[in-house]
């Protein structure tokens, strides 16, 4: 659990959020919290996975099915964009084992009910982001591709991502796609925690996300290469990993939010 200690969740927006600054070694203290947390209520924890982990079998089979393989990359980026928001039932179950509650599947699925404007709210932003997203790539993709588009079906694949010609792709590709997941990252890492956790607006909670970034930028960056190597390692089992390191992240993203943000005791 986070050394921060048990705090009850607050009815009203009592005080404002004070940074904390937090060491390099604190990631790790997060994921030993968050797996923590999947063992304190396994099932639940395991549930919530299998849903990420069934969408994921199925966007892929609509993937297959209507041979758009050039949205293999934008969607994979997208999921790592809209993960903040999907996972807002992970950060519930945390607080809750924090706090001592109880904790189930279906509060863990209703858990935006806590601040429900400004939830959907955020989740409309990074809907935004996904979309303007898959724009940028599709349009990346008809820049490279246009006068040599890659072959159907599974030679796609060989095509675009282990061919020497596609390199110059796969590096515009990745770069555009990582300067949009970092602008998320910085608004999102501590904000819905933050949402769920207090009735404050959106703009408290972005600009205080944001400044825990700033503020302790090296770790934070420790943190986001964090989520993408666990995140990474899911999607690469078929899916299947996401069982596992999909909670385990969430679990984690309330702690990384509850050790670095203080509201002064309210």
């Amino acid at each position: 659990m986070s050394d921060t200690g048990i705090w009850a969740a607050a009815s009203g927006p009592a005080g404002k959020p004070q940074v904390r600054r937090i060491d390099m070694d604190r990631p790790w203290a997060w994921l030993a919290a968050g797996w923590h947390d999947f063992r304190s209520a396994p099932m639940v924890c395991a549930g919530y996975g299998v849903i990420f982990a069934l969408a994921g079998f199925i966007l892929a089979l609509l993937i297959w099915a209507y041979d758009v393989f050039y949205l293999v990359l934008p969607l994979t980026a997208g999921f790592m964009l809209m993960g903040p928001i999907l996972a807002v039932g992970l950060y519930e179950i945390s607080r809750r084992l924090e706090a001592g509650e109880p904790v189930s599947l279906g509060v863990a699925l209703t858990a935006w009910r806590r601040n429900v404007s400004q939830i959907a709210l955020m989740g409309l932003m990074l809907m935004l982001f996904l979309l303007g997203w898959i724009r940028i790539a599709t349009l990346i993709f008809a820049l490279f591709f246009a006068d040599n588009p890659p072959r159907p079906d599974m030679m796609f694949i060989i095509d675009v991502f282990f061919s020497a010609s596609s390199l110059p792709f796969l590096i515009v590709g990745t770069a555009v796609g990582g300067v949009l997941a970092a602008l998320v990252f910085t608004f999102s890492v501590v904000s819905i925690p933050l949402l769920l956790d207090r009735d404050v607006d959106v703009i408290t909670a972005v600009v205080t996300s944001t400044t825990v970034v700033r503020e302790n930028f090296r770790p934070m960056m420790v943190w986001g290469w964090l989520i993408v190597l666990f995140v990474g390692a899911g999607l690469a089992t078929a899916f299947v990993g996401l069982i596992v390191t999909v909670p385990i992240v969430g679990l984690a993203t309330w702690h990384a939010y509850r050790d670095s943000v203080d509201w002064g005791g309210a």
